[in-house]
C-alpha cells in the first residue's frame, strides 16, 4: 500500500538518512504503538512512541521510548536536568509540534526540542517511529535518527 510521502520522509530524504516506510490501515484513528507493531509485523520493543513533556522550568522535551513501555518521569527529569517533568496535555500537542496524537514524530516538529531516546533502543539495528501522521511509520537506525535530531540516549523508560 504505497502512499504519498510525509514531511518526515521528505526531511529524511533531504538529510540523506536511509529509512524504510511502513503503512498501516487505521479505521478507528489513532492506535497504540503495540497495535501498530502488530499491524506492520514488527517487534513491539522496536516500535517507539514519541512523547512530549514539559519540565518544571517550562521547557519542553521529547522522549522516544519502546511502545510497550512507559516513560519514567523521575528518570526523564534526571536525564533532562529538571526537578520534575510531566506529559503535556493532548490539546497542546498540535499547536506545539504540528503533529496530532498518534502521529507525533521526533523528526520535523515545528521547533527542535531536546530529545532523549531510551537506552534500550540504542543497540538495535533499526527502530520504528511515526512518519508524522496516523497510518505511516518509518524504520531507521536509532543512531542516525538520534544524530538527525541531536538526541541523546538515557535510561528513561520503565
Amino acid at each position: 500500500m504505497a502512499e504519498e510521502k510525509t514531511n518526515v520522509m521528505r526531511v529524511l530524504d533531504q538529510k540523506k538518512v536511509p529509512y524504510t516506510p511502513h503503512w498501516y490501515a487505521h479505521p478507528e484513528g489513532a492506535v497504540d504503538g503495540v497495535s501498530v507493531a502488530a499491524l506492520i509485523g514488527k517487534d513491539p520493543g522496536a516500535v517507539c512512541k514519541t512523547l512530549v513533556t514539559q519540565g518544571s522550568s517550562k521547557k519542553y522535551y521529547v522522549f522516544v521510548i519502546p511502545a510497550e513501555r512507559e516513560l519514567d518521569l523521575k528518570a526523564a527529569a534526571k536525564a533532562a536536568g529538571e526537578k520534575s517533568i510531566e506529559m503535556i496535555r493532548q490539546a497542546q500537542l498540535l499547536p506545539l509540534t504540528g503533529y496530532v496524537h498518534g502521529g507525533c514524530s521526533p523528526v520535523g516538529m515545528k521547533k527542535q526540542f531536546p530529545t532523549f531516546f531510551d537506552e534500550s533502543v540504542e543497540g538495535r539495528e533499526t527502530i520504528v517511529v511515526s512518519a508524522g501522521r496516523i497510518g505511516a511509520q518509518v524504520e531507521l537506525s536509532p543512531a542516525a535518527l538520534a544524530g538527525l535530531v541531536r538526541g541523546r540516549f538515557a535510561p528513561v523508560a520503565k
